[in-house]
């Protein structure tokens, strides 16, 4: 986006013209793009994600795993991460990527993961990095910003639904990693 949004006050910074400003939190945190020295950061909240979801040691994610992700040496980066911080450490983050609709014929967001520190939640912070992806989507002209959310994380879900979100229950979520994936990998049907 070339120009920035006439409805954006003056006092605000952009990393790029028109997405992603860096702006103060009525609550005192900095809102603003993931910057490479944040990757320890992320990682440990990403490790408070996994104890909240009951999966501690579910973790395999490296330091290096995100720089390359994030922060690619070559090419462009194929992740991307908005931050809350206070002082020198981060209170929340939000990891997103870039999704495509084949019926839209559309771009989109999905955020893969979504944490405030419990300390720091109902100040208006889960709030406000929501809101900034869904500018983000407005200003690229995506259509949807999706996510996934626990079942019993009733908080979370009556959280979305208060901003407008709904649930999509026709829809069943698969997964395939580990020995399933490497046994289709390998299976002979890609050489008929």
């Amino acid at each position: 986006m070339s120009d920035v949004p006439s409805d954006v006050p003056s006092d605000v910074q952009f990393d790029a013209p028109g997405e992603r400003p860096t702006v103060t939190h009525g609550s005192g945190a900095v809102l603003r793009a993931a910057v490479a020295s944040d990757v320890p950061e992320l990682l440990r909240l990403v490790k408070e994600l996994a104890t909240y979801e009951k999966e501690p040691d579910a973790v395999e994610a490296t330091e290096e795993m995100y720089r390359g992700i994030l922060f690619p040496d070559q090419g462009e980066p194929t992740g991307f991460c908005e931050v809350a911080a206070v002082g020198d450490g981060l209170v929340a983050m939000a990891f997103w990527y870039v999704t495509f609709s084949t019926w839209s014929g559309r771009n989109g967001i999905w955020l893969e993961d979504f944490f405030v520190e419990p300390e720091h939640r109902r100040s208006g912070l889960g709030h406000a990095i929501l809101s900034r992806l869904a500018r983000i989507c407005v200003l690229r002209g995506y259509r949807r910003l999706e996510w996934w959310v626990l079942d019993w994380n009733r908080g979370a879900i009556d959280f979305y639904e208060s901003r407008g979100a709904r649930g999509l229950d026709e829809w069943t979520h698969f997964r395939m990693d580990g020995v399933e994936l490497d046994r289709l990998a390998d299976s002979t049907a890609l050489t008929r």
